[in-house]
């Protein structure tokens, strides 16, 4: 039951990502299609280096963290869990800065505003910062630091995902405004850095738990108790 359960948030945060990685497979194959410039991809395909950075390294990031969360994988496969680290974060600060570029330097639709570009560019520049303290972190061996950091950057990462979910219903009933899809989206952004907060607060209270508590026989009761 328990490696069963271990795989929970893998899978969870793999079905996150399905809908942003759909969108992104559709838009490469547009790209090498060498389509007709319309209003909706004009800033796509005059700039085509970008997005394809963006799209392939989000998923890899995005996908390949996923597993990063498996607590059966850190503790039986150590090394895996190395390797696989070495390829997610640079995937993460690679998406992150093709995220700026694009941002900063394409002509962004009207649907999307100012107030979205600079969500954008802050959300986007603190990922590339949360991930670089997050090698910073393991270079040193500060595991502890190292896991909150790239849970932070993670959560940022995965906002496409929780985007979908919170504007869909929105875009159905065509209820967003500019300044609503701005807001709605960095609301996705805030709520993931709210769960990884509480995910990384709960994992810091495991050891402290662990700490106080010892086996006896068969039974486990608190160390200070006689």
């Amino acid at each position: 039951m328990t490696k069963r359960r271990d795989w929970l948030i893998p899978t969870g945060l793999i079905l996150l990502s399905l809908v942003p990685m759909l969108a992104g497979s559709v838009r490469l194959a547009e790209l090498g299609s060498d389509p007709a410039v319309t209003p909706d991809n004009a800033r796509f395909v005059s700039m085509p280096l970008p997005v394809v950075v963006h799209i392939v390294s989000a998923s890899v990031f995005c996908l390949l963290g996923a597993f990063q969360f498996h607590p059966g994988l850190r503790r039986r496969r150590p090394r895996w869990h190395r390797l696989a680290g070495r390829v997610v974060a640079p995937a993460g600060i690679a998406a992150a800065l093709s995220g700026l570029w694009m941002a900063s330097f394409s002509d962004l639709p009207a649907t999307d505003g100012p107030l979205l570009e600079v969500v954008r560019l802050v959300f986007g520049t603190a990922m590339v910062a949360f991930l670089v303290l997050g090698v910073v972190a393991i270079v040193r061996r500060d595991v502890v630091t190292h896991s909150a950091w790239m849970t932070r950057g993670y959560a940022i990462g995965q906002g496409a995902g929780t985007q979908a979910l919170i504007l869909g219903p929105f875009l159905v009933i065509g209820l967003t405004s500019v300044t609503a899809r701005a807001l709605l989206m960095a609301l996705a952004w805030v709520l993931n850095l709210a769960v990884a907060e509480w995910v990384i607060r709960r994992r810091r209270r495991r050891p402290a738990a662990r700490r106080g508590r010892r086996p006896v026989g068969s039974a486990v009761v608190r160390a200070d108790v006689s």
